[in-house]
């Protein structure tokens, strides 16, 4: 029997990935592409694109698209009442399944399956437990195409924002830095690839330092 379910959705490689996951398995129907969007910036939540180009983006992969708005500087607290209405608004619909792109994070994962069983949902995780750096190069192999949106200027200097992620971009992060960029050392923004029935046109814009610690790429649509 085939489920219904929601993925979680960010633009980026992993969301991208688990998509790929859900679509190869074959034993759910995906009913809609979940973003997070900063409603004070009309971007992705801290990957920082901007609408415009996550509407392309939903539309050129082929699936329908639902966006959470919240406010910069969200609490907990508001960030959890906007998904509780949004989750049981798909639960009425007879959706009882939401699946993520985490791959390692335990704490991330119990986060989840937490909020989502208050609301009698569960957590699916297509991508959990695989090794970081081989799914990095899975991407990679499969011939998607994603550019990096956000870097933390912490782990990461200004010019690996805005790079393409392909081999040279991971043969040059630093050791430390998980290659898929799980800890939130990068964020990325997929552009075009095996699922996409057309490529989402972009040209680079600047690069901006916000909260003194995050460099992001403005990425303006074509």
């Amino acid at each position: 029997m085939i489920g219904k379910i929601l993925l979680a959705w960010s633009g980026g490689k992993d969301s991208t990935l688990a998509l790929n996951e859900l679509i190869k398995n074959d034993q759910y129907e995906i009913v809609a592409l979940l973003a997070t969007v900063t409603e004070d910036y009309d971007r992705i939540s801290m990957h920082g694109v901007r609408k415009e180009l996550l509407l392309q983006q939903a539309e050129a992969l082929g699936f329908p698209l639902d966006i959470v708005f919240i406010p910069k500087n969200c609490s907990n607290e508001e960030y959890e009442m906007r998904m509780k209405e949004k989750m049981l608004h798909y639960k009425e619909k007879g959706i009882k399944s939401v699946a993520f792109g985490d791959i390692f994070l335990q704490d991330v994962r119990e986060y989840r399956e937490r909020n989502l069983y208050q609301v009698g949902m569960e957590a699916v995780f297509p991508l959990w437990g695989k090794e970081s750096k081989k799914l990095a190069r899975e991407f990679i192999a499969l011939g998607f195409r994603a550019i990096t949106t956000c870097v933390d200027g912490k782990v990461l200097s200004a010019d690996f924002v805005g790079r393409e992620f392909e081999e040279n971009f991971l043969n040059t992060l630093p050791p430390a830095v998980d290659p898929s960029g799980e800890n939130g050392e990068f964020h990325t923004f997929v552009y075009d690839g095996p699922l996409f029935k057309k490529k989402v046109n972009f040209r680079k814009g600047e690069v901006v330092l916000r909260e003194n610690r995050f460099y992001f790429c403005d990425l303006l649509p074509l």
